[in-house]
């Protein structure tokens, strides 16, 4: 074939920008060639940032978001596992301030006879990553071969680990642009994205966290539950048991803002403690993730109790090469907030924590930049708490005492009190249930 004679593609992209962009609807074909011809490289970064931008503004059918998620899942491998003589189920959070909770779910669910194959990722902005937290553990590994996640969901029950490039790697590239190009809240892109990687990875069941509030990426109630139901829709058209809770996420989850201070955190409740926040939404996902396994009356709290859960997560830790007994990072400088004067906790923005703990390097502003694992905050107190004049409020850490100011500066305001007696209440961290 001579350089002139190349294939004749069969639609032309920018004549599909021009019609989303005009609020119209895209076929299934049209959608798949997209999908194919972005990953490999004949539709370019820029075309497909201008339909992503359409898409934002214009929305698509649930049709549409149908087809581009099996399209991105097409681009790709799908894991099987069948064979392991376990139902598997996972659970998605679509991400906020102190959400640690993927660490003590995973053993917990596993100690029910049931696989977790948890394929997570890194943080960037003020939402922290799962894999960054659990690096905080000496010798402790993310990348895990497809062999080495069956042995390991066979041999442990569980597994935590990045998602192999072959795994809907349209979805990569698409999430890239979306992150550089103002266009990450786009509900049918945020949907299509998760449930692409989710449906790929093979798990047969499938619950949802999805956060609302300041510290959320859908800040509204509404566009959460949108949200939820678009996502919860598209694991059922694909044949995964899907249900999705809608969870609080206006204050930091937790008393550690971080990565080696959330890893602390979470073993704290699985030895039995822990903040309640933590283990009341810790136990609601178990709960919900061990329905849809078949074991809808599975006694959650008696494995947190009797040490099971903490028996599988030492296993686990093992398992990726970590040391669960090994000292975790300590930081090299601290600066305590105290109040300067009695009141009640009002206020707790979790927004403003986690920037600030990225300001302190907990988080990344690009995906190849380095985490300090010992950087972050931990709070003192909680909505709702009564406070003396002095007593300390939360704690920065950092490596470099140069952070400090910047992340003092974007707490200002976050934390709030009210005069002493206040009565402060806040509703229940789980919402409601979809599916």
């Amino acid at each position: 074939m001579t350089t002139e004679q190349r294939t004749v593609e069969p639609f032309d992209a920018v004549d599909l920008i021009r019609r989303k962009r005009d609020r119209g609807e895209l076929t299934t074909e049209e959608i798949r060639w997209l999908v194919d011809a972005f990953t490999r490289g004949y539709v370019v970064d820029e075309q497909m940032s201008a339909l992503a931008m359409a898409i934002l503004l214009n929305g698509m059918g649930r049709r549409e978001i149908k087809d581009l998620t099996l399209a991105m899942i097409d681009s790709g491998e799908r894991l099987n596992f069948d064979g392991l003589g376990k139902t598997t189920v996972d659970k998605h959070s679509t991400g906020g301030v102190g959400d640690k909770i993927t660490l003590p779910l995973m053993p917990l669910v596993a100690a029910f006879g049931v696989a977790v194959p948890q394929l997570s990722g890194r943080g960037l902005g003020h939402t922290g990553g799962t894999l960054d937290k659990l690096e905080s553990i000496p010798g402790w590994r993310a990348d895990l071969s497809n062999a080495e996640i069956r042995e390991q969901l066979r041999d442990v029950g569980g597994v935590i680990c990045a998602a192999g490039a072959e795994l809907a790697p349209a979805d990569k590239r698409l999430y890239a642009l979306r992150d550089t190009t103002g266009t990450v809240e786009a509900i049918p892109l945020i949907a299509s994205s998760i449930m692409s990687k989710k449906i790929a990875e093979g798990t047969a069941a499938l619950v949802l966290d999805v956060k609302f509030g300041s510290g959320a990426f859908m800040r509204e109630y509404d566009r959460a539950e949108e949200l939820a139901r678009t996502m919860v829709e598209l694991g059922r058209d694909a044949g995964v048991n899907t249900a999705a809770l809608l969870t609080d996420m206006n204050a930091p989850l937790g008393l550690a803002i971080g990565n080696a201070n959330e890893v602390r955190e979470s073993v704290e409740v699985l030895a039995g403690g822990g903040p309640a926040d933590v283990v009341e939404l810790t136990v609601a996902l178990a709960r919900e993730m061990l329905a849809q396994a078949g074991q809808p009356d599975a006694d959650v709290e008696a494995a947190l109790a009797d040490g099971r859960a903490m028996d599988v997560w030492r296993r686990f830790v093992v398992a990726q090469g970590g040391d669960p007994d090994a000292a975790l990072p300590e930081p090299r400088h601290t600066h305590t907030v105290r109040a300067e004067a009695a009141g009640v906790v009002a206020g707790q923005e979790a927004l403003p924590f986690g920037i600030a703990a990225w300001r302190l390097g907990a988080g990344r502003a690009r995906q190849q930049d380095p985490v300090v694992h010992a950087a972050g905050i931990d709070l003192h107190v909680k909505p709702g708490d009564a406070v003396v004049a002095g007593q300390p409020l939360y704690t920065l850490s950092a490596d470099e005492e140069g952070r400090f100011p910047r992340a003092l500066e974007a707490l200002e305001g976050a934390l709030t009190l009210d005069a002493p007696g206040t009565e402060v209440s806040r509703g229940p961290i789980v919402a409601a249930r979809i599916g």
